[in-house]
């Protein structure tokens, strides 16, 4: 019996996924007529075959791997890739894990197909960028676009004389133009574009996505004329390619590069002009101004930098965070980040970006860290607290393993009566008992036995069983900790401990003014790694250690009076 994997994808999004179908149907009656038995099914929709980075293929390439088929049928070679690099990686992968290739087109796949036909592949797909990028510089040099739509204009859909459409043709949106020359104007006259974005999101005046304005959308970026302000449609200029999209063979992902100035096409299109050459102009002298003091200051931090390396013995101070606090604090209206805005405060990133937050409170950062360190010692890190954390934890994970044991445990007894009926089979074939009902029954009981083997294969090793006591000791070395903080030659480097076991310092503003509620959340499982590593020699704090999926709730416990509300969550 032949275990056959069957793969399909189309490309363009002017296919359609009947295409994946008609490939699929067409390689089912094939493996049908051949007698082949179709184990499993995959493919890509609407992606490029230029690369593997597709869930399609990479599922297929794993699973052959697995020994889950014998052969991968396909409509053709170029289903599988049209990159010469990649076929042949493929077709060695496949190779090495003793799977063949046999496609509609070619029948079966050997070297001389990889090279001749990742060859005409590679001079196909060449070609076609060839012709397409003549075809759109036709289309600009007679004053159509070539690209995508800007915000402000709409596409224009009509049929030239042989009924053919007449691509890139655009006419102005006036509701959407009176938008863009507002944006210009507040610019112009001193307003930045967070708070531009702000005033449109509050008239809810939609984006050119359809959603919320941020300062990004109208910035953009001038060196490839990205965002509202950079947009030279507006003065009824059409300008093409500017830049070049090139793939990086490690990862089949795109980059863009600029090309040579003399390589760029500019074709006027007076009738497309929105923003009138005297506001763009002034905005253009505003970004200019902008973009010189922006340069001061980043070659002033640079300067900064260079000197604080030289005193820290040519260590990256970047690299150890400014505060306690720096990436752990987040808004408790919208779960945005916290930053620091101003010398000593933190604000919610959201509300100061005009994305929606109406959280205007700020939070003074020594008050919050002196709050948070104290919560720390007289709340998460009480006895009564570890203990019934620690044993949350250590149930919960005994309990999961104990689930996984009694899984494993029933599918291998599962696999064992499978594999011994189709032994019971084989035997009554042997002694000539064969009919088509046995045939079939033992075609659905090696698929079972080979579902059993792939699901036995699947379940997670143990996680190692907690003994009860490990609450104990993370109360010892917590308690340890805690009197570090208080000699300053030790503080630092204690605090970016105390980093590890906090995940999150969630800030929610009260009901009066200057009231906080405060929770901070921690992950049990970034805990117990905290304590196996501060248990071993030469320790050092790593506050980015990584978190671990299993989280228990625990209640809060009473507050001081001179503290602030804080409710503390462990895996919240």
């Amino acid at each position: 019996m032949t275990r056959v994997a069957l793969y399909a994808r189309y490309s363009s999004d002017s296919q359609r996924d009947a295409s994946i179908e008609d490939q699929l149907r067409q390689c089912r009656e094939r493996a049908a007529r051949e007698g082949w038995t179709i184990v499993e099914t995959y493919s890509d929709r609407a992606i490029s075959g230029a690369s593997l980075i597709r869930s399609g293929i990479q599922s297929l390439l794993a699973d052959a791997q697995a020994g889950r088929f014998d052969m991968v049928l396909s409509e053709a070679l170029d289903r599988l890739s049209r990159d010469q690099e990649d076929v042949a990686g493929v077709f060695k992968r496949l190779s090495f894990a003793g799977v063949r290739i046999f496609t509609l087109s070619e029948g079966e796949i050997n070297e001389l197909h990889v090279g001749l036909k990742g060859t005409m592949n590679a001079l196909f797909l060449k070609d076609l960028a060839i012709k397409t990028h003549r075809g759109i510089r036709g289309r600009v040099e007679a004053g159509r676009i070539g690209g995508g739509n800007a915000y402000g204009y709409r596409v224009v859909h009509r049929l030239d004389a042989r009924g053919e459409p007449i691509r890139g043709e655009r006419e102005i949106i006036a509701e959407q133009a009176d938008i863009v020359r507002r944006i210009f104007r507040d610019y112009a006259t001193g307003k930045g574009p967070r708070r531009i974005a702000a005033e449109l999101n509050r008239e809810n005046i939609p984006s050119p996505t359809g959603k919320r304005w941020n300062d990004a959308t109208i910035r953009g970026n001038r060196a490839i004329s990205s965002g509202i302000l950079n947009c030279e449609l507006y003065i009824g200029v059409i300008r093409w390619n500017r830049q070049k999209k090139l793939k990086n063979p490690d990862t089949g992902r795109f980059a863009y590069r600029l090309n040579p100035e003399s390589e760029w096409i500019r074709t006027e299109a007076p009738e497309l002009r929105i923003v009138p050459q005297d506001l763009w102009d002034a905005a253009k002298r505003r970004q200019d101004k902008l973009t010189g003091l922006y340069r001061k200051q980043i070659d002033g931090a640079r300067d900064a930098m260079h000197t604080a390396r030289q005193k820290n013995g040519g260590l990256n101070a970047t690299h150890r965070p400014r505060t306690l606090l720096s990436g752990l604090v987040f808004c408790g209206c919208c779960g945005g980040s916290y930053a620091r805005r101003g010398q000593d405060r933190f604000t919610c990133t959201n509300h100061m970006l005009g994305n929606g937050c109406d959280n205007a409170r700020t939070v003074p950062g020594k008050l919050l860290e002196t709050r948070v360190l104290a919560g720390l010692s007289e709340r998460l890190m009480t006895p009564e607290m570890v203990t019934e954390a620690m044993s949350a934890y250590t149930q919960e994970t005994n309990r999961l393993n104990r689930e996984r044991r009694i899984a494993a445990e029933t599918t291998r007894r599962d696999l064992a009566e499978t594999s011994k009926a189709i032994a019971e089979i084989v035997r009554v074939i042997e002694q000539g008992g064969w009919h088509r009902a046995l045939s079939d029954r033992l075609t659905e009981l090696e698929a079972r036995q080979d579902s059993l083997a792939a699901r036995l294969a699947d379940i997670p090793e143990d996680v190692p069983d907690l003994h009860p006591g490990i609450a104990e000791t993370y109360r010892r070395r917590i308690e340890r900790l805690t009197e570090t903080l208080s000699h300053p030659d030790q503080a630092l480097e204690a605090a970016e401990a105390i980093r590890e076991v906090i995940d999150r310092i969630v800030v929610t503003p009260g009901d009066k003014r200057g009231s906080y509620s405060i929770t901070l959340q921690g992950e049990l499982g970034t805990i117990l790694d905290w304590i196996d590593r501060t248990g071993k020699p030469g320790y050092k704090p790593k506050p980015d250690t990584a978190q671990s999926r299993l989280s228990v709730p625990v209640e809060a416990r009473a507050c001081p009076e001179h503290l602030l509300p804080v409710s503390f969550t462990i895996g919240g």
